[in-house]
């Protein structure tokens, strides 16, 4: 028996279940049987143990097993009675009874809100344009270059030539030193190599480094200064000065591959053809530029939707998902590589992420169903044929999410939210925004 349903705040809720302890006897008895047939003691066969035995071996965890299955199913029909929709588990809680014939216990819990998706019209969305321009097909030509660069010795002649006049160490060259540093005249740890090697002008290394390293010809050293960052990783020399002396060892240049056909062959193109070399690439970049478009798009479309549509949203999900997130980082850092056995995840680092994912999903479930926003059949698969066009044996990648339902339901989710956020889009004030090709790739275009 359970009582009517309790509001407590907003949205947890409480029933009082009670019930007849005379109602588990017979459940118990008959169990205790069944393990009887099978119990073992010693001095017994199996199957001949005493039933008084087989309750002081077996009994607690029985009655343990059927208050709680008798719990579940009295809490099971009050829900459905009181057709209310659960979000979480609820928390059983033992209630003192004023009779010793019954038990009684509370059910505390949290129902999913009513959400209220209202009219969208008013909402702002940005939605961002980038082109591909032949300046953007040049310099992603550049950066294949300079993936493929071969250094050579400078001064030494060879097929692609010498390297020029210049025998001095300039931006980017490859070049190889010994170094030690001292501070206060002590050398320290990490601060002394032989046969080192960087490219100047990369970044690698601090910029007085690189600068002490610039003109320096084979042979020569230099000592210079060097004024460690506060914020630098080793602690022991952080906000520190040392003083360097580096020596030339090797210097070498830089040779990029020609732009010709046997460039576009290593790029993938049989014939050589440098046209449609410069196809492939602007193809490549324009389904990357489609994919980072729609990404910026559907952000700014649930951004907007997290502040329109306001609702309390369940603590219980919440919890649950920030468990989530701060397991799934937990995985992702080990798999990296690093120690995270004794490091401390709390949740609360992921509450706000974790509320912000929940309220999208109802947000989202409300909107699908209030409108037949479902992915259909016809649009997974050319999702999925999409995805397939950016390798060499599409119909493998296209068998190879039809073969398992957990990554064609990946897909699904996809085009779910890109039919949310198509709606949207039809609906709110949408303001169209030109985007740098640079700044949509994050500048890797221009490394």
């Amino acid at each position: 028996m359970a009582t009517a349903v309790e509001t407590l705040e907003k949205l947890e809720r409480r029933i009082t279940i009670t019930f007849p302890m005379s109602d588990m006897t017979p459940e118990i008895e008959k169990r205790l049987k069944v393990r009887a047939r099978t119990a073992k003691a010693p001095g017994f066969r199996p199957g001949k143990v005493p039933m008084k035995m087989v309750a002081q071996q077996y009994g607690y965890q029985v009655e343990n097993d059927v208050l709680n299955e008798k719990i579940s199913a009295a809490f099971s029909d009050a829900v459905q009675e009181n057709n209310l929709r659960v979000a979480g588990y609820p928390r059983i809680e033992p209630k003192k009874s004023y009779s010793d014939n019954y038990l009684t216990f509370d059910a505390t819990f949290e129902v999913y809100p009513e959400v209220s998706i209202g009219d969208l019209s008013g909402v702002e969305v940005t939605q961002v344009k980038t082109d591909v321009t032949e300046a953007e097909i040049d310099k992603t030509i550049d950066i294949l270059r300079k993936q493929r660069v071969h250094y050579h010795v400078k001064g030494e002649a060879g097929e692609h030539g010498d390297g020029g006049a210049d025998q001095t160490a300039q931006n980017n060259d490859r070049v190889t030193m010994d170094f030690v540093g001292t501070i206060d005249g002590e050398e320290f740890a990490g601060g002394k190599a032989d046969g080192f090697n960087f490219v100047l002008g990369e970044g690698r290394m601090l910029p007085e480094f690189e600068a002490a390293t610039l003109g320096l010809k084979v042979g020569e050293s230099k000592v210079f200064p060097l004024a460690f960052p506060e914020d630098y990783h080793s602690k022991d020399v952080a906000g520190k000065t040392a003083e360097f002396t580096v020596t030339l060892t090797k210097l070498e240049w830089a040779h990029l591959p020609e732009v010709d056909a046997e460039f576009a062959k290593m790029l993938g193109v049989e014939d050589g053809d440098l046209e449609k070399m410069r196809k492939d690439i602007k193809d490549n970049l324009e389904r990357e530029v489609k994919g980072r478009v729609k990404s910026k798009t559907k952000d700014s479309v649930m951004d907007a939707l997290v502040k329109a549509v306001e609702f309390d949203a369940p603590n219980a999900l919440i919890t649950q998902d920030a468990e989530r997130l701060a397991e799934m980082t937990r995985q992702d850092m080990a798999q990296r590589g690093m120690s995270v056995k004794d490091v401390p995840f709390p949740t609360e680092l992921f509450a706000a992420q974790a509320e912000r994912r929940v309220r999208l999903g109802l947000i989202l479930a409300e909107l699908v169903k209030a409108n037949q926003l479902q992915a259909k059949s016809e649009q997974i698969k050319a999702q999925v044929e999409d995805f397939a066009q950016s390798y060499e044996d599409p119909q493998q990648v296209v068998k190879y999410y039809y073969s398992d339902r957990n990554r064609l339901a990946e897909v699904e989710a996809l085009v779910l939210e890109e039919n949310v956020v198509n709606y949207v889009l039809g609906l709110a004030k949408v303001t169209d925004s030109v985007l740098p090709f640079d700044e949509l790739m994050g500048n890797q275009a221009a490394q």
